[in-house]
């Protein structure tokens, strides 16, 4: 699924299917796509790549009065299609009206850029793309991509019921960070001989964000320690990038938010323990970070039932995790630029801090195999019996129990066999069940 430095591009192959299918059917049937993900993830270069070889209007909304992008929108259709509005036009609307006459002659690709902007710019321009939408998508032959790094912002667009465009899009597609399928060929390609500590701390430090690891590949620093060194340098870019990819999308009231993230990032996972620091009710905050912004996920043991209290919460995006771990937390250091120091503290905590991404790593390798129906991982009240790792597959009645450690060696397997007892007893019954210790050195490069 994916894209990558000097120019080439990796993967993306299902999300490159859906526009190549819109695309297809918009040269009879207008379409709209909605592409969503967060900044950085490759959305843009994603859709350009879709119709590198077609004519196309790429509208990019930036922070500029509606005037003055309709100036730069008119610029390219001139470019594109030889066709001037007729008077002065001051309106998107406008604009759109002019690309949907097109549109009625000929196919036409329109991308708009950053569309959850038109908010702060003119929120009516939604109800009128609605309606211009609605009158003329049956005589056009557009293909309309809408494309949004605000998450909450565009949910609100597309998926509330009581907005302008509920329902039109024909498709929508969320980019994910990269797979460690792609990441194992990022690294073949540009780090010949890489070890599983390399690709740990690509994963672990960049959590397959394109722009993260293609900013490690132009500056060909794709071992653990040049990693690290490149992010803890003082012209690193990646030391405010947790702020500027996060305040955008909190508003007003970041700093909550940043506290509830950081004190997670930093192994308070229940909402008992995070509020036993804040001294304050999170739930509404909670709440709209899992559903609204999709920052936190939660987890639950193996085999319970959706509605357990036994939940954890955790970051799904790694590179939010480390950033809110190691620069966050130490940002008078930061300020100070007392870089040297901050990275003697990253070394020494290191190990520990990636042994939870070394757990997700094996995760996701094993959902890679798709041996297994079922993947996660166990701990009954009280944080008591942990195990790292719980896959069973109904249909041949198999089940791996795992425990992971940085060395393999460390892992007790009398003892994990103990551990699982109950786990095992209420519902792995007449499973072949199999115990595993894996460690770094399982990871496959």
């Amino acid at each position: 699924m994916h894209y990558l430095a000097a120019m080439l591009f990796y993967g993306r192959e299902e999300e490159l299917e859906v526009l190549q299918k819109s695309k297809t059917r918009s040269t009879t049937n207008s379409q709209m796509t909605v592409v969503m993900g967060r900044r950085r993830i490759g959305k843009t270069r994603m859709i350009l790549r879709s119709l590198e070889e077609d004519d196309k209007l790429y509208f990019f909304v930036s922070k500029k009065t509606e005037g003055l992008l309709c100036q730069d929108f008119l610029r390219q259709v001139k470019t594109v299609y030889n066709e001037e509005p007729i008077g002065e036009v001051t309106q998107f609307q406008q604009v759109f009206q002019l690309v949907c006459m097109i549109a009625r002659q000929r196919h036409v690709n329109l991308v708009i850029d950053e569309f959850q902007e038109f908010f702060t710019i003119n929120p009516s321009i939604y109800s009128d793309l609605q309606r211009d939408w609605d009158l003329n998508k049956g005589e056009m032959k557009l293909n309309l991509i809408l494309c949004g790094s605000i998450q909450s912002m565009m949910n609100r667009i597309f998926l509330d019921a009581g907005e302008p465009l509920f329902g039109r899009a024909s498709s929508i597609l969320r980019v994910s960070p990269f797979s460690l399928s792609t990441l194992r060929k990022i690294m073949t390609d540009h780090q010949p001989g890489f070890s599983q500590d390399d690709l740990l701390a690509l994963y672990t430090i960049t959590g397959g964000v394109a722009q993260y690891v293609e900013w490690l590949v132009e500056a060909e620093t794709l071992t653990r320690a040049r990693m690290l060194d490149t992010v803890f340098s003082s012209r690193s870019v990646f030391l405010n990038e947790g702020r500027n990819g996060l305040i955008q999308d909190l508003g007003k009231e970041y700093a909550v938010y940043f506290s509830i993230l950081s004190l997670i990032a930093n192994g308070f996972t229940s909402r008992p323990e995070i509020e036993r620091v804040l001294q304050v009710p999170i739930g509404g905050y909670i709440t709209r970070l899992e559903r609204i912004y999709g920052i936190i996920k939660r987890r639950r043991p193996a085999f319970s039932k959706e509605k357990t209290t036994t939940i954890r919460f955790h970051l799904a995006d790694h590179f939010f995790r480390f950033w809110f771990r190691f620069v966050f937390k130490y940002q008078e250091m930061v300020e100070a630029n007392n870089l040297p120091a901050l990275r003697e503290i990253v070394d020494r905590d290191y190990k520990t801090f990636a042994g939870l991404a070394l757990e997700d790593l094996l995760r996701e390798q094993l959902r890679e195999r798709q041996q297994f129906t079922q993947i996660g991982n166990y701990w009954e009240r009280g944080n008591k019996n942990e195990i790292d790792i719980v896959a069973s597959n109904e249909l041949d009645r198999t089940a791996l129990i795992a425990e992971v450690k940085w060395q393999r060696k460390r892992v007790n397997l009398a003892k994990l066999e103990l551990k699982a007892e109950k786990l095992v007893q209420a519902n792995l019954k007449g499973y072949e069940v199999a115990y595993q210790a894996l460690g770094l050195e399982d990871v496959e490069v």
